[in-house]
C-alpha cells in the first residue's frame, strides 16, 4: 500500500471553480450525505410490501490499488471492479458515502439496499487526469462516472481515506471529487502505523493529515481509515484529539475488518466499522463471500422503506433498534 509523504497542496479557490463548473455545492465535505441521497420522488410503499428492514446489515467495501496485473491482495482489476458494480446495480444496492451511512442519513428508494464504497491511500490508479484535463477512464473514479452515465440511477458515490500528497499531489484531485459529490476522509499524514506512535505522534499525523485536507478543500472531515486497520494504544485518539493548533473530532472510524457491518440504527460502533475487502484475489469472507451470502439470505440485509424519516423493521426485531432511534421506529 502507498506510502504518503507530507503536506501538499492549497488550493481552495480550485474548489469553487470546479463546483461552479459542475453546479455543485462548494462544501461536499460536509454535503456529502446530501450528494449521496436519492431523492424520493413519490409516497414511500408499505413497508411490509418491500420487506423493508432498516435494522439489516450494511457492507462497506474497501478498495485499494486497480491494477491489470494485480500484485497484492487488496488489488483489484479494473474488469472485477466493474463487474462488482454490475453486481451492485443488478442486486439492487445504491451507493452512499461513509458519513452518510453512520450519522442515519440514508435516502435510497423503497426496496433498495445502501452499499459503502471507500477508496483507500489516495492512489493513481483511483484517480488520475488525462492531457486535456479529463478524468482517466480506466482509473476508479474514471469508471465510477462512466457507470453513472450509463446507470443514472445508480448514482454512484464514494469515500476516499487519502493520506498527505494525495493522488500524487495533483491540486485537481480534491476539489474535482467534493465538486463531483466524493467524500474525502482521513488516512493519516504518511500512512502510519499508529501503534508504534505515542499519543503525540497519533495525534500529529490525523491532525496534520485534516490540516492538508482542509487546505484543499473546505469542510470537515467527518471519517477515518485506520492505515492497516492498525488503532493505536489510546483507542480514542482515532476519534478525537488535537496537535499544534488543529483538532480533529471523527464520527467514525473505518477497520479493514471482514464482514457487513450493523445498522446504524442498531448495533452499529462508530469507533469501529468493519470494511470488506475487495481484491483480485480470492480472500476467506470477501466481497464475493459476503455478497454470495447476503444474495442467499436477502432477510440479513439493510433494505430501504422508501422514507428517510421513518426506520421500519419486522416487529421480531424490534429489540435491535438503539434507543435514540425509538421516534422515527414503525415495525410490522
Amino acid at each position: 500500500m502507498a506510502k504518503n509523504a507530507t503536506i501538499g497542496v492549497r488550493v481552495v479557490l480550485s474548489v469553487l471553480a470546479f463546483a461552479a463548473a459542475a453546479g455543485c455545492s462548494a462544501h461536499p465535505v460536509d454535503a456529502g450525505p446530501a450528494a449521496a441521497a436519492l431523492p424520493s420522488s413519490s409516497p414511500a410503499p408499505d413497508p411490509a410490501a418491500v420487506g423493508a428492514d432498516e435494522l439489516g446489515v450494511v457492507p462497506v467495501l474497501m478498495y485499494h490499488q486497480l491494477a491489470a496485473a494485480p500484485v497484492s491482495e487488496y488489488d483489484q482489476t479494473p474488469e472485477k471492479f466493474r463487474a462488482e458494480l454490475d453486481r451492485l446495480y443488478r442486486e439492487n444496492y445504491r451507493p452512499v458515502t461513509a458519513s452518510a451511512f453512520v450519522s442515519g442519513v440514508i435516502d435510497l428508494p423503497a426496496g433498495a439496499h445502501p452499499v459503502v464504497l471507500t477508496f483507500d491511500d489516495s492512489t493513481l490508479s483511483q484517480l488520475s487526469f488525462t492531457a486535456d484535463g479529463k478524468v482517466a477512464p480506466e482509473t476508479a473514479v474514471g469508471i465510477l462516472e462512466q457507470f453513472r452515465a450509463e446507470h443514472p440511477d445508480f448514482a454512484p458515490t464514494a469515500t476516499f481515506y487519502v493520506n498527505n500528497q494525495p493522488f500524487a499531489d495533483d491540486p485537481r484531485a480534491l476539489p474535482w471529487l467534493v465538486a463531483h459529490g466524493y467524500e474525502i476522509g482521513a488516512h493519516t499524514a504518511t500512512h502510519a502505523n499508529l501503534a508504534q506512535l505515542d499519543s503525540a505522534g497519533v495525534q500529529r499525523e490525523l491532525a496534520d493529515n485534516v490540516r492538508a485536507i482542509g487546505s484543499a478543500t473546505p469542510g470537515r472531515v467527518r471519517t477515518m481509515a485506520l492505515p492497516l486497520g492498525i488503532s493505536p494504544a489510546e483507542r480514542a485518539l482515532a476519534t478525537s484529539g488535537s496537535w499544534d493548533g488543529t483538532n480533529y473530532a471523527f464520527e467514525a472510524v473505518m477497520l479493514v475488518g471482514s464482514e457487513p457491518a450493523p445498522s446504524p440504527y442498531g448495533a452499529l460502533d462508530p469507533t469501529a466499522v468493519p470494511r470488506i475487502r475487495s481484491g483480485a484475489t480470492p480472500v476467506d469472507f470477501d466481497s464475493t463471500y459476503w455478497l454470495d451470502r447476503l444474495a442467499a439470505n436477502p432477510g440479513q440485509r439493510y433494505t430501504s422503506d422508501g422514507n428517510p424519516q421513518r426506520i421500519s423493521f419486522p416487529a421480531h426485531e424490534s429489540g435491535a433498534l438503539h434507543p435514540k432511534w425509538s421516534g422515527q421506529a414503525m415495525s410490522y
